[in-house]
């Protein structure tokens, strides 16, 4: 593994060091990413098949939220792969073109996620705010433009970053103190200027992943002054009881990216491997547990999934 400085050489390969000063310990941190990646694949898997063969499911929420597994499992993908090839295999290489292309999957599916979030708080509201017209202003034609809308705001901003990074000389190191690449740990490497690099990257940031969260807080605002209109307490509590799986999985979504951010501006003293742990945590946590908490909360999805199960062994 060699590390090349020679002003004009640009490298084609790169080396992620996975969990750096945890080399030893590789294999057993393994475990925990392994049974999360599989649980993600199967819960989300589950999650979509049953909304796509039950007519029953066949609303706007769970149309919603079939599309949230869908990102769910791209979004856990990405990453998770490559970063158990590192701790079982050492495969530590990557080429600069396979670095950008998980890059780019990785991005465009963290926006498409929040997009998704935003749109099922859209949800939210149209089910509290106008119950009699849910069913007219939400169509299945609606819905498939929004989700095609949803995908393709991800893949345009994301696009340009391809371009942003392949005219970039990498002649510095070559080795990527992480599980995965992204944008601008990947841009520090170069020997030009990042400058547009880094502003593209907010400008990406604040337009999309930002701008969704004021939206779904807006959201909620006009959703919490509807429920406190109505009369009775019963009726309340049944009205803000169907957005609690929404909002924990926000939570769980934007919590521990926020924390995550928070930690790499301000904590300093926090070891390298803590921060890495904690990126992939955030990657990992919301893919594996969404499907528990709707399974939890909503009625609807735990008894089809009970029924599935229970049916199967008769």
């Amino acid at each position: 593994m060699s590390s090349f400085n020679h002003t004009g050489v640009s490298h084609v390969a790169f080396y992620l060091l996975g969990i750096p000063g945890r080399e030893d310990l590789h294999v057993w941190i393994s475990i925990p990413f392994f049974i999360s990646y599989v649980s993600a694949l199967l819960g989300n898997g589950l999650l979509i098949v049953l909304i796509l063969i039950k007519s029953s499911l066949h609303e706007p929420m769970y149309l919603f939220l079939c599309m949230l597994a869908a990102v769910d499992m791209v979004f856990a993908t990405t990453t998770e792969p490559k970063a158990l090839a590192i701790f079982w295999c050492k495969s530590r290489e990557i080429s600069l073109n396979g670095c950008i292309a998980q890059l780019y999957f990785q991005h465009s599916s963290f926006i498409s996620e929040s997009g998704v979030l935003l749109v099922m708080a859209f949800d939210r509201y149209v089910a509290i705010c106008y119950p009699l017209r849910y069913s007219m202003i939400l169509t299945h034609s609606l819905i498939g433009k929004i989700g095609v809308a949803v995908f393709l705001r991800a893949h345009c901003t994301i696009f340009p970053m391809i371009f942003l990074l392949k005219r970039l000389t990498f002649c510095r190191n070559n080795v990527l103190p992480h599980t995965f690449c992204e944008h601008i740990g990947l841009a520090k490497f170069a020997c030009d200027d990042i400058r547009v690099n880094v502003w593209y990257g907010f400008f990406v940031l604040t337009s999309t992943v930002i701008l969704d969260i004021i939206l779904i807080f807006v959201s909620y605002g006009l959703i919490l002054r509807a429920v406190f209109h109505i009369p009775s307490q019963e009726a309340r509590h049944k009205t803000l009881n169907t957005c609690v799986s929404h909002v924990c999985v926000i939570i769980l979504f934007y919590g521990p990216g926020i924390f995550s951010v928070l930690t790499q501006r301000f904590g300093r003293h926090i070891p390298l491997h803590v921060h890495i742990l904690l990126a992939n945590v955030s990657m990992l946590a919301p893919p594996m547990l969404n499907p528990i908490i709707y399974g939890v909360k909503t009625k609807q999805i735990r008894d089809q999934v009970v029924y599935m199960l229970f049916k199967k062994q008769k």
